[in-house]
């Protein structure tokens, strides 16, 4: 066990976990941040996509001891009343069905238009390729990132 600090959602966090125990099930089962979720623990699915130091990470295979003194955004940290962007535009698109890979998708739309403000429809398919719905909303997933990107540009 180790002491590993750093920051998450805008405030400092010290866990003692192992080192090399995956930064998802530090979320999820020592801080009770249970937005991020686990889908297949090899990094295939994206249902845990987390960003660190502002970059799309997959949390399932993202150590603790590789985020120290890193900053951390789960889907609770992306806005504490759904009014980001990407958020507006998801409940406006009526994207969920299952639910599952929602905040996988949000982090990684949402990691996207803060590099790419009016992203393209190949901008976004490869930023999301390997985000997996099984539900296959990708229609209304791209649909909402064009809304989040026009929302994010003062457009109604």
């Amino acid at each position: 066990m180790a002491a590993v600090k750093f920051i998450l959602n805008g405030k400092p966090q010290t866990v003692d976990v192992e080192p090399r125990m995956p930064l998802l099930w530090v979320l999820r089962d020592t801080l009770g941040m249970t937005g991020t979720k686990f889908g297949c623990g090899a990094a295939l699915c994206g249902a845990c996509t987390v960003h660190v130091d502002g970059r799309p990470a997959r949390a399932c295979i993202t150590t603790a001891q590789s985020v120290a003194g890193k900053k951390i955004t789960t889907i609770e940290g992306l806005s504490a009343d759904r009014s980001h962007p990407i958020q507006q535009a998801w409940i406006e698109e009526d994207v969920p069905q299952c639910g599952y890979c929602q905040s996988g998708q949000i982090m990684t739309a949402a990691a996207l238009l803060a590099k790419t403000s009016h992203p393209s429809d190949a901008d976004i398919d490869e930023a999301l390729h390997g985000n997996i719905c099984r539900c296959g909303t990708y229609q209304q997933i791209r649909a909402a990132i064009h809304r989040a990107a026009a929302i994010g540009r003062g457009a109604k």
